[in-house]
């Protein structure tokens, strides 16, 4: 049955308003052509959406014959501001921003742990009005709140976690009382930070993927299909309960020490870095541990260690993909076939949220092997090799080069970590010794770095099967492609199933962006639904 005039009419507004929203200001020649609609239709809804206050006209073309078609129409970005929250255990982060995602005003409220429910409330609600303020808006159309805990999947609130801030539950009520006419939700921040990396980061050019969260705590986000998994009680990747091998002892439904957390949260990966004799920083959360995985990255780099896990993508700061498990050359389902070069995105920061630019191939390179490889001369093709193709020198081959610095042999699965604290017959290397192994300490760490990681992410992988795993937050985002590579080699050696590691290209930024992302979307959503009910704003 054919569509009714009015159901053709929202679904043209759409079409456009996405266009404008992912190419930026279009004349009506433009819209014509990339629609397939005849001029008198939009030419139609162009005065539509112009009167509903949706589009403006930005500017010209700068055709050489001006006229109706050289006008530059664009979305009305100041038809709606948004904002977003990061809400973490000792602060929150807040930015604000307009309806096409540009960022406008920012703010960071530290909260110290001491701090009562309801000052703690007070002081964000307040940061949240003096960015609104600074940004010039009005009031808030749309706000995103990205928080760690589970959120109930029947109200949307987020459940009652121990271990987490009281003030933390009372965040959105207060936003939503304070911000009438607003609509407020709220997310997991592991879930946010996927969809910020599949939107601007690592994994745009993936529809199933999971991102293990490295930070301050640990998790996961499930993409399947292109649909985020919540699970039943909205706890899908509650990743830090996992029982592992190396801990200690067995996680509880209110404590996830003893789980996964254990081996790869801030406070042990701090740890670990000294009894590796590496320099400690003065705080255990996520940036001090990602300081401290970044510093021995550099360290090796600097050293002139070939990090073999990949080479750099094309644009500043962007890290390349590894591959884990591929199957033998020729293989579709690798990912590549033998000798064949792997294309790959960038990331694309800098610009409005939805406005990223997305390149189809820019190099992203596919290899096996151990992290410290030789690099394959540039302009070679680089191939991804099978498990099976592996040779047994290959197998033996140590992170780093550390048979021959003495280091240990690397994990091939079988062997469990030492528990977080328990003595290692690791000796501490520093910075003056003269044998020049200074380096090897820094790749020590960073290999049972890679063991701790690779248990957790074996075991995604083992049940899921998602093809790809982006080593997200901060930790992630600083190990680079080196950590990326040392966690794809054991993840090629304890699973068959091919799986490419990725590091994550936002960081702990990537809850923000995710929130605004989701802000953005809804109110979108709700303005685009029907425009002939969408007043100009006064």
């Amino acid at each position: 049955m054919p569509a009714s005039p009015s159901t053709a009419r929202a679904i043209n507004d759409r079409s456009a308003l996405g266009l404008l929203q992912d190419r930026g200001p279009l004349t009506a020649g433009q819209l014509k052509q990339l629609t397939g609609l005849s001029r008198p239709t939009v030419a139609d809804l162009v005065e539509r959406l112009g009167a509903a206050g949706l589009i403006t006209v930005v500017g010209e073309s700068g055709a050489a014959r001006r006229g109706p078609n050289a006008r530059l129409y664009g979305i009305a970005a100041d038809r709606a501001h948004l904002a977003a929250l990061d809400v973490r255990t000792e602060g929150v982060a807040v930015l604000v921003a307009d309806l096409v995602g540009r960022v406008l005003a920012e703010a960071s409220v530290p909260i110290e742990g001491d701090t009562g429910t309801g000052p703690a409330v007070q002081r964000v609600v307040a940061a949240v009005a003096g960015a609104v303020g600074r940004a010039g808006a009005e009031r808030l159309h749309t706000v995103g709140i990205g928080a760690p805990g589970l959120i109930d999947p029947a109200t949307g609130d987020l459940r009652d976690s121990a271990g987490l801030p009281a003030w933390h539950r009372s965040l959105s009520a207060a936003l939503q009382e304070r911000l009438p006419g607003a609509r407020v939700t709220v997310e997991n921040e592991t879930n946010l930070a996927a969809l910020a990396e599949q939107r601007e980061g690592a994994a745009r050019d993936r529809d199933t993927f999971v991102l293990l969260w490295l930070g301050h705590g640990t998790g996961a986000a499930v993409v399947l299909d292109g649909t985020l998994r919540r699970g039943a009680s909205g706890g899908t990747g509650e990743i830090g309960f996992l029982p592992v091998p190396g801990t200690p002892t067995l996680p509880s439904a209110t404590d996830c020490s003893g789980g996964f957390h254990t081996l790869a949260g801030a406070a042990a990966v701090v740890s670990l870095g000294a009894e590796h004799g590496l320099p400690t920083p003065a705080t255990t959360d996520g940036p001090g541990a990602a300081g401290l995985v970044r510093e021995a990255v550099e360290r090796v780099r600097a050293a002139g260690r070939p990090a073999g896990a990949g080479r750099a993508e094309h644009g500043p700061g962007n890290r390349s993909a590894v591959a884990a498990g591929e199957h033998e050359p020729g293989d579709r389902s690798a990912g590549a076939a033998a000798g064949e070069p792997v294309a790959t995105r960038g990331t694309g920061t800098g610009h409005p949220v939805g406005r990223t630019p997305r390149p189809v191939a820019e190099g992203r390179p596919v290899v096996g092997g151990g992290a410290w490889e030789e690099i394959p001369a540039a302009g070679e093709p680089v191939v991804a090799r099978g498990a099976d193709a592996e040779t047994e020198a290959d197998a033996g081959t140590t992170v780093g080069r550390e048979a021959s610095e003495g280091g240990p042999q690397e994990s091939l699965g079988g062997e469990e970590p030492p528990a977080v604290g328990e003595p290692t017959d690791r000796e501490p290397v520093t910075a003056a010794d003269p044998a020049g192994t200074a380096v090897g300490a820094d790749e020590r760490f960073l290999s049972a770095l890679a063991d701790r990681i690779a248990i957790g992410a074996a075991s995604v992988v083992a049940v899921l099967d998602p093809g790809c795993v982006v080593l997200g937050g901060e930790i992630g985002h600083a190990g680079g492609d080196v950590l990326a590579g040392l966690v794809a080699q054991r993840l090629r050696r304890m699973s068959p199933l091919p799986t490419e590691v990725r590091a994550g290209a936002l960081g702990g930024s990537a809850v923000l962006r995710g929130a605004l992302l989701t802000a953005r979307d809804r109110a979108q959503d709700t303005l685009w639904s029907d425009p002939s009910r969408s007043p100009v704003p006064s």
